[in-house]
């Protein structure tokens, strides 16, 4: 039970962040990934990479164009596909979540000192199991 309070405190001051977002958190996880990509972005390719299914995708994305964030342009290898684009709009709210959130990592490396080293691979192996899981 100490276990799950802790992991679950942990993701509520994660996600907690920066609570002024002016879209959903998974909105948000769309994003970082199409303003970062070096590559075009279409739906099933962010569907892909989140485990999630093209229609949840294809919700954000209806959202996060009607807000301004994304632009929708067609492919030119399969014309029933388009290419997810950002804006400025969304580049400057990456850009902005993005420093918050190297703030708090370089906070915990500080003050975790070499423990920091073992949570990432910790992390990264409870996500893999999980991942297994779903």
């Amino acid at each position: 039970m100490k276990g799950a309070e802790a992991v679950s405190l942990f993701c509520r001051l994660n996600i907690n962040i920066k609570r002024d977002l002016p879209v959903r958190s998974s909105e948000m996880g769309l994003l970082i990934l199409v303003v970062k990509s070096e590559s075009p972005v279409t739906s099933i390719m962010a569907a892909d990479f989140f485990k999630v299914s093209k229609p949840m995708i294809a919700a954000m994305v209806a959202s996060l164009v009607k807000k301004g964030y994304l632009e929708k342009t067609p492919s030119e290898n399969d014309k029933r596909s388009y290419i997810l684009r950002p804006t400025k709009k969304a580049a400057l709210l990456v850009e902005e979540a993005y420093q918050e959130y190297f703030r708090v990592m370089e906070l915990l490396r500080a003050k975790m000192g070499s423990d920091f080293k073992k949570l990432i691979p910790l992390l990264e192996q409870a996500n893999e199991i999980l991942l297994e899981e779903k």
